[in-house]
């Protein structure tokens, strides 16, 4: 089947999905259609926005609302859900307050009307507080699970009882500003992650940062982090946003794209009444987008200097070694407009018409692989016979890439990508799945085989399903031997509007659905704990 079919969503059900929802007092029983694998025991954790305002305070963008932690449990093929809103700071102060206390992504909190004028200055004056609203995923740490965002604070959560147990500052173990919301981790349970900082006389730098896996002495091993190794920034005051990055067997891949945070635009704004970390974002129009790679052991910066036009990146799919190149796929947005502009949830909620016009005026979104050599010369310095991408070295020493298209449909985004990752993460694969976005608004699953560039999807009318997880059968050969878990909406449906959907990877056909009495709003990412 072709990844670009085109579907319509004029009843607009869509908008349900970035409604407030409350949290369940105990999980409640899904009916499942179909049947469950015996092999599939376990749950499906995620995260997403769940409270889209505070009293009469609206939150206005995707990446706002306050957390909440959904749970699927399967067990003897029988399935129940539940849920349950971290208590960050954030959560916990605006249902005290019963207002937006913390400035979020693109919402800004304005100090206490009830304080005086003196006592509301040193409230500004005091500085920074960043928000612990972790909306975004959940991973491993030793034998713990953290909720995440993109700050520098980590909540620890309870798996099982979805409980919030503990906010982690990372500033107390690493020299970071923040890490991304997507870490690698390797079968031993270590954990890379990136992170701004500040490096030498101030200018700025990223750090790649690595947390051990459980401790024998059953220790912190966050206590134990360390930075590995230190990436230069393009510029020196301004970082640039980075929601992931790349990890094969030696090396690491960071993508530095146009996308800027103006930090003393970032450090002033709190003191300016009303701005926000979105006021902060500016583009570069004149850089294009640099790759750097690191050697992951010995820890050490390469100083090869790849480039590319300007594109914006939120999620790599995987990176690879092959023959002397690095090969790296990737869900990129094209030019340097930032496409967090057009996920402001008033556009999101409009009519279908609407968002489609908006999405018009969009970057376009595009899976390409790019090939970086590591150390060869020469015109075309790609020798690889199963790609049309290039890297051709420039009269002033840099590396100029041209990428190959795996996937491309106008405002058809494959994008929330998953792998096989406990067997394929970096290294030669063959198959991504994605969560299909046709026009910002997330209606289709998708698999890409990445060598053959076929396609193949699953999608129903007026239903809105979250990224696929892959879970591998026991014993399995092949690459796509296993299950996808997402969890799809269908506000329409006269009744048991959410459920886990459990598709066969192969082909993406239906294997069984586990119906529940409620609708599930808009989740963006998480893990499969599965029991042996």
């Amino acid at each position: 089947m072709e990844l670009s079919i085109k579907a319509a969503h004029p009843a607009g059900g869509y908008k349900k999905i970035f409604e407030t929802c409350g949290e369940l007092n105990e999980p409640i029983p899904a009916i499942v259609v179909g049947v469950i694998p015996e092999w599939l025991s376990g749950s499906l954790l995620r995260l997403g926005p769940g409270l889209f305002e505070v009293g009469a305070e609206p939150f206005y963008h995707l990446f706002d609302g306050q957390a909440l932690m959904h749970k699927f449990d399967l067990k003897n093929g029988h399935v129940t859900y539940y849920r349950k809103f971290v208590k960050t700071d954030a959560y916990v102060r605006a249902m005290t307050e019963k207002r937006v206390v913390i400035t979020e992504f693109g919402t800004a909190a304005y100090p206490d009307p009830c304080k005086n004028i003196f006592s509301r200055f040193f409230t500004y004056f005091k500085g920074i507080e960043v928000t612990d609203n972790c909306l975004v995923n959940v991973y491993p740490v030793g034998e713990d699970f953290y909720a995440c965002t993109e700050t520098n604070y980590i909540t620890k959560v309870d798996p099982d009882t979805l409980e919030t147990l503990k906010k982690v500052d990372l500033c107390d173990y690493l020299s970071v500003n923040g890490v991304t919301a997507h870490p690698h981790i390797e079968s031993d349970g270590t954990v890379y992650n990136l992170g701004n900082c500040f490096g030498k006389n101030m200018s700025l730098a990223y750090n790649i940062v690595k947390i051990p896996p459980t401790q024998k002495d059953k220790s912190d091993p966050i206590a134990k982090s360390k930075v590995l190794v230190q990436i230069p920034s393009s510029e020196r005051f301004k970082p640039s946003y980075v929601h992931s990055f790349g990890m094969t067997e030696n090396y690491f891949v960071f993508v530095e794209t146009p996308i800027k945070i103006n930090l003393l635009k970032f450090l002033t704004a709190w003191s300016i009444w009303g701005t926000n970390y979105m006021d902060c974002f500016e583009s570069n129009e004149t850089m294009g987008t640099w790759f750097h790679l690191a050697m992951k052991d010995p820890a050490k910066y390469i100083e090869h200097k790849f480039r590319t036009s300007a594109f914006n990146l939120f999620h790599h799919i995987n990176s690879y070694e092959d023959d002397g190149f690095i090969v790296v796929d990737l869900c990129t947005w094209k030019g340097h407009e930032f496409v967090y502009n057009y996920l402001y949830l008033a556009n999101l909620r409009e009519n279908w018409e609407e968002v489609k016009k908006a999405a018009m005026r969009a970057p376009q979104p595009e899976v390409r692989r790019y090939i970086l050599p590591i150390d060869k010369q020469g015109k075309n310095l790609i020798s690889l016979p199963y790609t049309t991408a290039t890297a051709v070295m420039r009269s002033d020493g840099t590396i100029w890439l041209e990428p190959e298209v795996l996937f491309s449909g106008p405002r058809q985004a494959f994008e929330f990508p998953q792998i096989n990752y406990s067997k394929f993460s970096g290294k030669n694969y063959s198959y991504a799945y994605g969560l299909g976005l046709n026009h910002f608004i997330p209606d289709r699953i998708c698999k890409l085989n990445v060598k053959t560039k076929e396609t193949w999807v699953w999608q129903e009318p007026d239903s809105y399903p979250s990224e696929p997880i892959f879970v591998q059968t026991p014993d399995s050969v092949e690459e796509d031997d296993g299950v996808l878990l997402s969890i799809v909406v269908n506000p329409g449906a006269d009744q048991r509007p959410g459920y886990l959907l459990i598709l066969n990877a192969r082909d993406l056909t239906e294997i069984a659905r586990a119906e529940v009495e409620v609708i599930i709003p808009v989740t963006f990412h998480g893990i499969a704990k599965t029991k042996p």
